[in-house]
């Protein structure tokens, strides 16, 4: 592969000599000393590598400005800045715009070669670094034993073999990208493009230009082309990730496009065929969201072929003890830190709080614990150094203390305010479910529905139950 190097310098002795002292090395150059041709050239065709002259007679260009517009372009491109009049403040601010380095001028053959292969090594490896994170997401599982989990894996297994759209809903921080990212990996496309786009971050107009992608004409008159996600898609998958904030308009041109599977970019009359899988996701309530207006009907049913629902993290709590042992192995090992053991009393506490951010806030708090808590290799997380939030939500009956009441009760008495306690706590821990109840605690299910009616407690056990239902 050779790599494309784009020169910039209103010098012409120096584009050449530059350019032919790379051409040397194996690199493939293009050059001008013209800002606008500049832009020009970078939009046809995004090069591997710019070097860029601080100042090019042009004071809509000079002195930083054409990098900050580079930059703005695509900001993963990695740019050298070359200069005869450098100084150490223009050096600094170059670097801090997103330069990749600053070589005065006249510098030495070696040093700007040596400058050439570390920026393009730099960026091919972080280029490889994202496809390859990207290629794992695909396959990373859907954690849990549990009925729900076992339900949703099996939904998605039948779907993916299919080419159909599926529209996938569930509150927010479920899981529903991590869904779409487990469909295309299963599918007969994955390894052709995924692309997501959140229709939640992006407005209007921005949101069509990614999507349809834009023909725009240059000062000269020639036109340059820049697609966009579903031209990008062609062959794989995109996510149309909170469809229910995309502006009715572009819900207009969805609607179409997935009609008959072409696309036509902004600023063109012309369409092409693009054969693209259309996944979507919603936190909010669609039927509610088209009788009040906010979406079309009939994209709805376009991308409801199939709906996939995933579980609030409250309903399968039980997995609690799986998701730990997961994530707590792939976060460390992202980090760099070691694995921590969680005790037996956290796991009681996580099992008892409510999750309303699901499974994202469950990853942000496995995060926090690695960061923030203590880094012995052997330091096991107890309750105490679990996040403020989770410990003052956990059931109270976790921190019931009456141990000065305690002591003026006879001693059936006090047992059996203990055992009311307990009970209620591993009910609670296991969402009202007896039956797992009664295995935790080794105690026959019909032994254990008998207690809690002489305990008074059968009401609220019920009450449990019927909630996690």
């Amino acid at each position: 592969m050779r790599y494309d190097i784009l020169i910039i310098d209103d010098e012409k002795d120096i584009q050449e000599s530059i350019s032919g002292l790379l051409t040397d090395e194996g690199y493939s150059t293009r050059t001008t000393g013209n800002g606008d041709d500049a832009l020009i050239k970078f939009k046809e065709k995004r090069p591997h590598l710019v070097i860029l002259d601080v100042w090019l007679n042009d004071p809509r260009y000079d002195n930083l400005k054409l990098l900050e517009i580079l930059k703005k372009e695509d900001m993963n491109v990695p740019i050298l800045i070359i200069s005869g009049h450098g100084t150490v403040e223009t050096a600094v601010n170059a670097i801090k715009i997103g330069a990749y380095d600053f070589l005065e001028k006249p510098f030495k053959t070696e040093k700007l070669l040596l400058l050439t292969g570390r920026a393009i090594e730099t960026h091919s490896l972080k280029k490889e670094n994202e496809d390859l994170k990207s290629k794992l997401s695909y396959h990373s599982d859907i954690i849990g034993t549990t009925q729900p989990i076992m339900q949703l894996r099996q939904s998605i297994e039948k779907v993916a073999a299919t080419n159909c759209r599926v529209l996938i809903t569930g509150p927010t921080g479920s899981g529903k990208e991590l869904v779409a990212q487990k469909i295309h990996g299963l599918s007969r496309r994955k390894n052709a493009p995924f692309i997501i786009v959140n229709c939640a971050l992006l407005n209007s107009e921005t949101l069509e230009r990614e999507l349809f992608g834009i023909d725009e004409k240059n000062p000269d008159g020639s036109i340059s082309t820049f697609p966009g996600f579903l031209e990008k898609a062609d062959n794989g998958t995109l996510f149309l990730d909170e469809i229910c904030d995309m502006p009715m308009n572009t819900q207009n041109k969805i609607v179409r496009i997935l009609q008959d599977q072409s696309v036509t970019r902004l600023n063109s009359t012309k369409s092409f065929k693009v054969d693209v899988r259309v996944l979507a996701s919603s936190a909010k309530n669609i039927e509610t969201e088209i009788k009040e207006g906010r979406f079309r009907e009939d994209l709805f049913y376009r991308l409801s072929v199939i709906p996939i629902q995933t579980p609030a993290l409250c309903q399968y709590k039980d997995d609690i003890p799986k998701l730990l042992d997961h994530y707590m192995k792939r976060i460390s090992q992202r980090f760099g830190l070691p694995a921590k053991t969680v005790s037996p009393d956290s796991i009681a506490v996580l099992q008892n709080y409510e999750w309303p951010g699901n499974l994202k806030q469950f990853i942000n708090m496995i995060e926090w614990l690695l960061i923030m808590s203590p880094q012995k290799d052997d330091a096991e997380i107890t309750p105490n150094m679990l996040p403020k939030e989770i410990m003052k939500a956990a059931s109270p009956l976790l921190n019931w203390d009456k141990s000065s009441e305690i002591l003026k009760m006879p001693l059936k008495e006090a047992r059996e305010s203990f055992e009311k306690h307990y009970l209620e706590a591993q009910i609670h821990r296991f969402s009202g479910n007896i039956s797992q109840t009664a295995q935790f605690i080794e105690m026959e299910r019909s032994a254990l529905h008998r207690k809690l009616k002489t305990l008074g407690v059968e009401d609220r056990q019920n009450r449990l139950r019927t909630l996690s239902m």
